[in-house]
């Protein structure tokens, strides 16, 4: 048996920033991982996408170069496999870093499964861990900690007509260990993973469907923002299917038969993308054995992430709040500087950014047009990227910045972007949030030019119509 002041089961990005932080504050740390340190973000999410959608943007280049003055003579050839090494090293130094900072922050880690405990002969009360090893020769490990943090993330979600054996009916993770490139694809859901994907996969040359069960893609963002991306996703060639529900998929002679409600017969592709969300990863951890509570959608807790019982904390996936990396990250440092200081902090998680990195790419923060508290009075700002002089150089075809401000009290409400760069620009909006600028505020500061970033100041000042340059 181990004592110890606390133990973090999960090291993904919210379990392991938390297990940093704890270590910082001079708190003994044990995390306990049972697959690869880094979690899905770093190993099948976040980053190897990421890295993936970089290659396809070197081939976009490449493509287009002659609207640039680049007249390629002849052909290339695409080695994905090169592409797929170089994703492979990217997640590999990344998570080495992980374990690096691990080590310097003396934080045990220990790779097997954790479950929770209830009260026992080893405490009077629920959380003490039990870690569990694949070889069976291994002894468990009895931990007993003064607290505990559950960050065990989340796994994919499928429908019960859509059986996912990850050869021709994939999900994210199988659909970034793919060997060679399929000719067509159906992607089916319209959310991030769905559209980051269908991005990737049509600009490597493959032939995409996007099959949207609501009546349009990316439902948490602004509807001008999925109007278009929509618009720039069909003109890149990419089918686009919105209300339309897939009734099933079965695979036949080496492809796969989708059947959507409404259509007289199958469309026929070489793969299947599911993309239709992740679900908390909390099954089978022992919660059954506390008082803890918890449903399908996650673990419940308070604001400051303590669950019914207040020695435990949960972060990041496991509880029903936005999916995102970045939120994990805070959140698990909320709940640390809780439990260790007692710190009264809480996270706006409507002032969370939101990142969708399609091209062209997706950014929020705020509010949108779609989710405006009811009886507020709303004066929106719009300023295209064609009639920014950075943005025509970087030969935007479309998008645009969206800015919406309470009239009453002139507060800056959210900011939509959908552009060149829209994942980097977004953190002004998200600074100006924090510090409760105002949008007249945003549009009075003065912006370098020529840069992106004057969308964001002319979209502001359109607000009270008195953009410069529209």
């Amino acid at each position: 048996m181990i004592t110890t002041d606390l133990v973090v089961l999960g090291g993904g990005p919210a379990g392991y920033v938390a297990a940093i932080q704890a270590a910082k504050l001079g708190k003994e740390v044990i995390l306990v991982e049972e697959d690869l340190m880094g979690g899905t973000c770093l190993n099948r999410g976040c980053i190897p996408t990421k890295a993936l959608l970089q290659s396809a943007s070197v081939k976009h280049d490449i493509d287009h170069a002659d609207e640039f003055g680049f007249s390629l003579k002849s052909d290339y050839e695409i080695n994905f496999a090169t592409i797929q090494a170089r994703k492979e090293k990217i997640v590999s130094n990344l998570r080495n870093g992980v374990s690096a900072l691990m080590k310097k922050n003396k934080i045990k880690v220990l790779h097997g499964k954790g479950a929770v405990m209830g009260p026992s002969i080893f405490s009077p009360v629920s959380g003490t861990v039990t870690v569990t090893y694949e070889d069976p020769s291994k002894e468990e490990t009895v931990i007993v900690p003064k607290n505990l943090i559950i960050a065990t993330g989340s796994r994919v979600k499928s429908l019960p007509n859509l059986k996912i054996d990850e050869e021709n009916i994939l999900s994210s993770t199988g659909m970034l260990e793919i060997s060679e490139l399929p000719k067509t694809v159906a992607v089916i859901g319209g959310g991030v993973i769905g559209v980051e994907f269908a991005s990737f996969l049509n600009r490597m040359g493959s032939k995409v469907t996007v099959i949207e069960y609501a009546d349009r893609l990316v439902i948490n963002e602004s509807p001008s923002i999925s109007q278009e991306l929509k618009r720039a996703f069909e003109g890149d060639g990419i089918c686009v299917k919105t209300s339309a529900k897939v009734q099933k998929a079965e695979v036949v002679n080496g492809g796969v038969a989708v059947s959507i409600e409404g259509e007289a017969k199958p469309e026929i592709f070489d793969k299947v993308l599911v993309a239709v969300g992740r679900e908390p990863n909390i099954d089978n951890i022992g919660l059954i054995n506390t008082s803890i509570k918890f449903d399908k959608k996650g673990i419940q807790v308070n604001k400051h992430y303590q669950t019914a019982e207040s020695h435990i904390y949960a972060i990041g996936d496991a509880i029903p709040t936005l999916q995102l990396a970045h939120v994990g990250m805070a959140e698990g440092k909320i709940a640390v500087e809780h439990l260790v200081n007692n710190c009264q902090d809480t996270l706006d998680y409507v002032s969370m950014p939101r990142c969708t990195y399609t091209s062209p790419e997706i950014a929020s923060v705020g509010y949108t047009q779609a989710d405006i508290p009811e009886g507020m009075k709303v004066k929106v700002g719009k300023f295209p990227f064609t009639s920014n002089g950075k943005g025509m150089i970087a030969g935007a075809k479309g998008g645009f910045v969206e800015v919406l401000r309470n009239e009453e009290n002139d507060d800056l409400l959210g900011i939509s972007i959908i552009g060149p760069h829209a994942t980097e620009m977004i953190s002004e909006g998200s600074l100006a949030r924090y510090v409760n600028a105002s949008a007249h505020e945003l549009g009075e500061v003065v912006h370098p030019h020529p840069t992106l970033s004057e969308a964001i100041q002319e979209a502001a000042l359109d607000s009270y119509k008195m953009a410069i340059h529209k």
